[in-house]
């Protein structure tokens, strides 16, 4: 199937609501709204339908009418591709809005006076939503309310004005933006009701403009704290990013590739490359329990301590990850952990004396008659940060010349397809004891590769970060 384009969708009046979830409307509106996709990235027809639990032509219908306000455009190829909202083009919306509601109110109370039950049920239901925190109920009836008086003006100029403004998809797209308002947006139906009940038609126009009014600065207030928050995220993005090593380091015999990819604009993923007194370095890779902000800040906190640990001396990496974890366990909440591997490597020796604190058993790939064998660095304990008192223990390794080491986080071996299928182990040692000699980057790639495959654009749930070294001694 190929997308139409947005002419191609005729719809009578409301008919466009029909065969789609309201839910996955308000849904998918509130994720471009708040940034979840970011400006540009291509949504596949499938994805959208497999996310927000649609079939094919009603996730069409659903994109038909985002397109309407100018949230996405189609293209050719089985796509949408998002676009940047406008706040001006919404706020010039909610003025028109304003104006209408105000006839509407003038023209309502003719025939609502001593008749508001349906205004009323849909207040209380309001109140119930707003109590019960279900902004897909709440936005459901305030859409009720709004057209019920629309409807009671008789007028089919202003409805058909509503409708070709799309403003039910706007009031649901919106409302979770004034989340913190809506007991006050809630409460302000009750004296347009009183008004209309009472038949006095002046009143409730401009009672129904002043409501439309006031959630409009709501819009504008949040969209400002959106702005300070997106300034702020991309501030973040940008010291964490500077935080994690972006070029392979000049290891003697140990040539390095590596990728990461966060699940949002930061992430709790970690790796470094440390260099070490006697011509050793150090290899971690770890990842701290949850996503976003938080677990970044505990992330900076994972880098700071090793960083600073690992300027000690010491002849055991298990003597310096305890005092990690004591660091670590010490500044981050209580619901803040992370999985850790920590490598002590001697280019001389090829020994790789290791700890694992809870992470994906890192892979060591020996290729042996045109196949790669597969060795796992096992030996696990807690993660770091989880508990106070955890003691760790250290293994040693003697790596040959050849030889490849993967290691992972979650992101990758958990990677899941539209039906929820995870990637997996078993994929991963399969994919890797199947071929032969190759360079990192090659491994690197394939991976990368099979894990986009499999997952075929489905939202990615979790960082992803891997690492591939290769021995060489020539």
């Amino acid at each position: 199937m190929t997308w139409p384009d947005c002419e191609d969708f005729h719809f009578s009046n409301g008919a466009h609501h029909k065969g789609h979830s309201n839910s996955a409307r308000l849904r998918l509106s509130r994720d471009l709204l708040t940034g979840r996709y970011r400006k540009g990235e291509s949504l596949r027809l499938s994805r959208i339908a497999a996310e927000y639990d649609l079939d094919c032509h009603s996730a069409a219908l659903l994109l038909s009418d985002l397109c309407a306000l100018g949230m996405v455009s189609f293209s050719t190829q089985n796509l949408a591709v998002v676009r940047s909202s406008n706040p001006k083009e919404m706020y010039e919306a909610y003025a028109i809005r304003a104006a209408l509601e105000e006839i509407s109110g003038r023209a309502a109370a003719v025939r609502l006076k001593g008749n508001t039950a349906v205004q009323q049920r849909a207040l209380a239901a309001m109140r119930a939503a707003v109590r019960n925190q279900d902004l897909d109920s709440f936005a459901e009836h305030d859409v009720n309310f709004h057209r019920s008086v629309l409807e009671a003006s008789g007028n089919d100029v202003l409805l058909r004005v509503w409708d070709s403004l799309a403003f039910d998809i706007r009031i649901r797209a919106t409302i979770a933006n004034a989340m913190g308002d809506l007991p006050d947006v809630v409460e302000s139906h009750q004296p347009i009701i009183d008004a209309l009940e009472r038949g006095q038609g002046r009143e409730a126009g401009l009672l129904l403009r002043n409501h439309v009014e006031t959630f409009l600065q709501f819009l504008k207030k949040a969209d400002m704290d959106a702005a300070f928050f997106r300034q702020d995220l991309e501030i973040a993005r940008s010291v964490q990013k500077a935080l994690i090593p972006q070029e392979a380091p000049l290891i003697p015999g140990l040539s390095c590739d590596m990728f990461y990819k966060p699940a949002h604009s930061v992430g709790g993923d970690y790796y470094d490359f440390l260099p070490l007194e006697s011509g050793r370095w150090g290899i971690a890779i770890g990842d701290v329990s949850g996503k976003g902000i938080g677990a970044a800040l505990v992330m900076a906190s994972l880098q700071a301590s090793l960083r600073a640990q690992a300027l000690q001396s010491y002849c055991d990496p298990a003597t310096l990850i305890n005092d990690v974890n004591h660091l670590v366990h010490e500044s981050s909440p209580v619901q803040f952990y992370a999985s850790l591997f920590y490598g002590d490597y001697d280019p001389a020796t090829r020994i790789l004396k290791y700890v694992n604190a809870g992470h994906n058993p890192p892979i060591v790939v020996r290729c042996q008659d045109g196949r790669g064998k597969v060795l796992r660095l096992l030996l696990g304990s807690k993660p770091v940060g989880m508990f106070q008192g955890s003691a760790y223990k250290s293994e040693a390794f003697r790596l040959e010349d050849g030889d490849i080491i993967i290691a992972c986080t979650d992101g990758i071996i958990e990677a899941e397809n539209h039906n929820g299928e995870h990637w997996g182990q078993q994929r991963l040692e399969g994919l890797l004891s199947s071929r032969g000699r190759q360079t990192p980057n090659q491994v690197l790639e394939r991976i990368v590769s099979e894990v986009s495959g499999f997952a075929n654009d489905a939202p990615q749930r979790d960082d992803m970060t891997l690492l591939v070294m290769q021995v060489r001694t020539g």
